[in-house]
C-alpha cells in the first residue's frame, strides 16, 4: 500500500519515501487512523471524535463517533478518504459511559485534517473534567491504499475472523455448519408444483432478460421528420492523429477459477512480478468502520505500490467465513458519507471491444450500480442510434472498413452519441456510459478529441477468447437484437452477423492508450483478468473494484421478508420481538418452498439480519450455512423506534411530516434514512454480485426495497414506495441475458 504519513504529540512527521509512485494516479485512497493514548485511562470515559461533516456529529456531541479500544491505553478511530478530500474540522471529547452525563469536550482551538495529515503545530489533547485535567497523547497516521489493497487486506482480515462489534452485535457473523437433522416443517406442506404459488410482478418489475438492453440505452436528442434518414446532422473527421503513445501499464488483477479455489494451494499468481507471495500480515493497521454493516479489515502491504496479490484459501473454516468484498466497500461508503470526492464530476466510460463480448451487458450492469449509489448515470448505445437514423436492416457490408459510406454513418452516429452525452453531462449529469465498439484507435481519439475539457475518458475493453462463450452470444444476438427482426431464417441471420463479426475483426485494434481497464475472459465465470492502466481518482477506483467483483454465471437470488412479527401486529415500527402465529406458520412453510426450489443447490446459503425475527424465520431451514449481516437489519428508527405511526404523528407531528414529505432524504432522530440504508448496503449487493451459488435473503421491508431497486434498476425516489409484502418470496435469476424476475406468494 506503499508507505504512510504519520503525525504525533511529538512534532515527528514522516512523509513517503523519495521516489514512491503516487497511489492517488491508480485509484488510491487515504486510509487515516486517528489514535489517543493516556496510560491513566479511566475506563468510565470513552473517547470519541465530532466535527463539521455529519459523519462525526456536524459538531452535535450526541452524534460524534467512538473511538474502538485498541489496548489499555490507546483508543483508535480509522476509515477512508480521497487524497484530495476537503478540510475536516474535528475535536476530540470524552462521553462518560452514562449516557445521560455531561461530555467532556477537548480544550483549545479545533483541529484540522487536510490530505491525510494535521495542520499546524502538534499538541496533547487537554480535557477538563471538573477539578481534574486530563491529558491524552494524539497521533495520526495515513496509508495510501488502491482498492485492490483493501480487497486483499480484508482476506487478510479474515484469517484473525474477529468480527468488529457496534453494541456488542457483530457485523457479520456464520454458522456455517448445515442443520442436516433439523425439523423441516413438513407439516405446514406446499404443493408439490411451486408455480402454483407465482403471483404477477409489478409492472415496474426486474425483468430486463426479457428486452434487448440496449433497447433500455438513452434515446437520441434528434428528431426525424419523414423516419430514418433525415435527421439534421453532420460530422467531419476531427483529424485527430490516431499515433497516441500508450503509458505504461500500471496494474494486473488476476481473478482466479472458483473450480480452482477450493483444491489449490491458496495462493494466486500476481502476474505483474511473476511470483506467487503470501500476504504479510501487518498488525499495525486496524480499522473500524463505525455502524457499516461490516467488519474491520486489516491493511496489508503489497509486494509494491502496483501490483497486489490475494491469499484465496477457502477451507472449510473460511469459504463460508466473512464476505471478502465488505471491507473494501465499507471503507468507499465511509469516504462517501464522510467527505466525498474532490474530483472532475464529468466522467466517460466508453465500451471498447468486438461484437457479442458483452459490452452492452456490461454497460447496463454498471449504469445500475452507479444509479443505485445515487450517481446521475446514464446509457448511450450507438447502436440504438444507428438503427434510429440509417434503420436496422443493414446486411454486414455496411460494416465493412472499405465500405466509406458505412464508415461515414457510423462515425456519424457515434458523433451525434457522444454530442448528447457530452450535452447532458453539461447539463448536470455525471457519469456516461457510451457503448459502441470503438474497435480502431482512429475512432478512439475522435471521441478523445470530442472530450478534451468536457469530461474525463476511461477505456473499458471487453475481450474474450472463449469460442463457447462467443458462439452462445452471437445466437443470442440473433435472437435479440431488433437488427435481425425481421429476418425470418435465422441461418441466414446467422451467417450475415458472422460475416460482420469477421470485418471488425480484420481491423481491431486493442486499447493501448490513454486511461483503460481491459476485461479478459471474465463472462465465463472460471477466472478472468482485469488490467487497469492510468486510473486516478475515487469515482473509477470504485468502479474497477465492482467489475473484479461482477459474473455472468446464472443463479436465483431469493428475497423475503421474515415472518410476520407481533410488532408487525400492533403496527409498531422497528423492534426486535418474535414472530407471530402467521409468521410461525411462514417460517415453515419457507422452509418447505427452500427445499423444494433449491434442492440440488448444494453450495446455496441462508442470509439474515441480526434481528431475531429473521434469525427464526431462516432457524427451520436445513441443509444451508446461515450468515446474519447487521448490514441487513431494518432501517434504524432512532427514538421513534417501538412506536406506531399514529404515535408519531400525535407526539412528534414535525417528524411525522417531514417523513411524509421526503421519505428518502428522511433521517429518524438519532437513526438512519433510506440512503444511509443504501449506503450500509453496498457490500451487500458486491457480495451477492460475487456469489455463484444461489442465495435466499431474510430480512427488512425498507432494506429490501432498497435491495430490489438494485436489481430493477429502479429510481432512488421510488424505493421508499417500493411493494415488498409478508410472506411473499422475490425471485432475482440474474444471468447472461440479465436479471428476470418471479413472485410467490405462499400465504395471506
Amino acid at each position: 500500500m506503499g508507505t504512510g504519513m504519520s503525525k504525533d504529540a511529538d512534532g515527528g512527521s514522516h512523509g513517503r519515501e523519495e521516489g514512491e509512485e503516487n497511489l492517488d494516479h491508480a485509484g488510491g485512497q487515504l486510509y487515516v487512523s486517528l489514535k489517543m493514548e493516556n496510560f491513566k485511562l479511566k475506563g468510565e470515559l470513552i473517547p470519541h471524535v465530532y466535527g463539521s461533516v455529519p459523519l462525526v456529529g456536524s459538531w452535535d456531541s450526541s452524534k460524534a463517533l467512538s473511538m474502538e479500544r485498541e489496548s489499555a491505553s490507546m483508543w483508535e478511530l480509522s476509515f477512508v478518504v480521497p487524497p484530495n478530500h476537503e478540510t475536516l474540522d474535528f475535536k476530540f471529547l470524552l462521553k462518560p459511559k452514562d449516557s445521560n452525563a455531561p461530555c467532556v469536550v477537548e480544550e483549545g482551538p479545533n483541529r484540522q485534517l487536510t490530505g491525510g495529515t494535521l495542520q499546524g503545530e502538534s499538541r496533547l489533547a487537554v480535557f477538563k473534567n471538573g477539578d481534574e485535567i486530563l491529558e491524552y497523547r494524539a497521533f495520526i497516521k495515513a496509508d495510501r491504499v488502491s482498492p485492490f489493497d483493501l480487497a486483499a487486506s480484508w482476506r487478510a482480515y479474515q484469517e484473525n475472523l474477529q468480527p468488529s462489534t457496534v453494541r456488542g452485535i457483530p457485523d457479520v457473523s456464520i454458522n456455517s455448519t448445515p442443520m442436516a437433522g433439523a425439523e423441516s416443517g413438513s407439516s405446514v406442506s406446499l404443493e408439490l408444483d411451486l408455480e402454483h404459488y407465482v403471483v404477477p410482478a409489478p409492472s415496474t418489475s426486474a425483468n430486463s432478460a426479457l428486452a434487448y438492453a440496449a433497447n433500455n440505452a438513452e434515446n437520441p436528442r434528434f428528431s426525424y421528420v419523414d423516419g430514418p434518414g433525415n435527421a439534421s446532422f453532420s460530422y467531419k473527421d476531427s483529424g485527430v492523429s490516431a499515433d497516441r503513445p500508450a503509458t505504461i501499464k500500471e496494474m494486473e488483477v488476476v481473478i482466479p477459477d472458483p473450480s480452482k479455489i477450493y483444491s489449490g494451494s491458496g495462493m494466486v499468481e500476481s502476474k505483474s512480478v511473476g511470483t506467487f507471495s503470501p500476504l504479510q500480515k501487518q498488525d499495525g493497521h486496524r480499522g473500524l468502520f463505525v455502524d457499516r454493516g461490516v467488519g474491520s479489515p486489516r491493511l496489508v502491504k503489497s509486494p509494491s505500490s502496483s501490483t497486489f496479490s490475494f491469499d484465496l484459501k477457502l477451507d472449510t473454516h473460511t469459504k463460508n467465513s466473512m464476505p471478502a468484498a465488505a471491507g473494501a466497500v465499507a471503507a468507499a461508503a465511509v469516504a462517501d458519507q464522510m467527505l466525498g470526492p474532490k474530483e472532475d464530476r464529468h466522467l466517460a466510460i466508453v465500451l471498447v471491444g468486438l461484437p457479442v463480448r458483452g459490452k452492452t451487458f456490461t454497460a447496463a450492469k454498471l449504469t445500475r450500480y452507479l444509479r443505485w449509489l445515487g450517481h446521475d448515470t446514464k446509457h448511450f448505445n450507438v447502436g440504438k442510434y444507428r438503427r434510429l437514423k440509417h434503420g436496422a436492416n443493414q446486411s454486414a457490408d455496411f460494416f465493412r472498413a472499405d465500405n466509406p459510406e458505412g464508415m461515414e454513418a457510423r462515425n456519424e452516429v457515434a458523433a451525434l452519441a457522444m454530442d448528447d452525452m457530452i450535452a447532458w453531462m453539461q447539463e448536470g449529469g455525471q457519469v456516461g456510459i457510451f457503448d459502441a465498439t470503438n474497435s480502431n484507435r482512429k475512432r478512439r481519439n475522435m471521441l478523445m478529441k470530442m472530450a478534451e475539457g468536457k469530461c474525463k475518458i476511461i477505456f473499458l475493453e471487453t475481450l474474450c477468447n472463449d469460442e463457447r462463450i462467443i458462439e452462445r452470444n452471437i445466437r443470442l444476438k440473433i435472437q435479440q437484437s431488433p437488427d435481425y427482426a425481421e429476418q425470418p431464417d435465422f441461418e441466414a441471420g446467422l451467417q450475415d452477423f458472422k460475416s460482420r463479426l469477421a470485418y471488425y475483426e480484420k481491423v481491431y485494434e486493442p486499447v493501448e492508450e490513454g486511461s483503460y481497464i481491459k476485461m479478459i475472459d471474465m463472462a465465463s465465470g472460471h477466472g478472468g483478468q482485469i488490467q487497469v492502466n492510468n486510473i486516478s481518482g475515487y469515482l473509477p477506483g470504485r468502479i474497477v473494484f465492482f467489475l473484479v467483483n461482477t459474473h455472468l454465471t446464472p443463479r436465483p437470488i431469493l428475497l423475503t421478508r421474515h415472518g410476520e412479527s407481533r410488532d408487525n401486529v400492533r403496527g409498531r415500527i422497528g423492534g426486535d420481538t418474535v414472530l407471530s402465529d402467521a409468521g410461525e406458520i411462514y417460517a415453515k412453510k419457507l422452509t418447505n418452498f427452500v427445499e423444494k426450489r433449491l434442492k440440488s443447490e448444494k453450495a446455496a446459503s441462508i442470509w439474515t439480519s441480526t434481528l431475531q425475527r429473521t434469525i427464526i424465520t431462516a432457524s427451520p431451514i436445513p441443509g444451508f450455512p446461515k450468515i446474519q449481516w447487521r448490514a441487513l437489519d431494518e432501517i434504524n428508527a432512532g427514538v421513534c423506534d417501538g412506536m406506531t405511526y399514529e404515535e408519531i404523528k400525535k407526539n412528534m407531528p414535525e417528524e411525522y411530516g417531514a417523513r411524509k414529505k421526503d421519505k428518502l432524504r428522511y433521517r429518524y432522530p438519532r437513526g438512519e434514512s433510506y440512503l444511509d440504508v443504501i449506503q450500509r448496503l453496498e457490500p451487500v449487493i458486491i457480495e451477492l454480485e460475487r456469489q455463484r451459488a444461489p442465495v435466499v435473503v431474510i430480512s427488512h421491508q425498507a432494506v429490501l426495497r432498497a435491495l430490489y431497486a438494485y436489481f430493477a434498476d429502479r429510481p432512488l425516489k421510488e424505493i421508499p414506495h417500493i411493494e415488498v409484502p409478508l410472506h411473499t418470496i422475490i425471485e432475482i435469476q440474474m444471468g447472461v441475458t440479465g436479471v428476470q424476475e418471479k413472485r410467490y406468494k405462499l400465504m395471506d
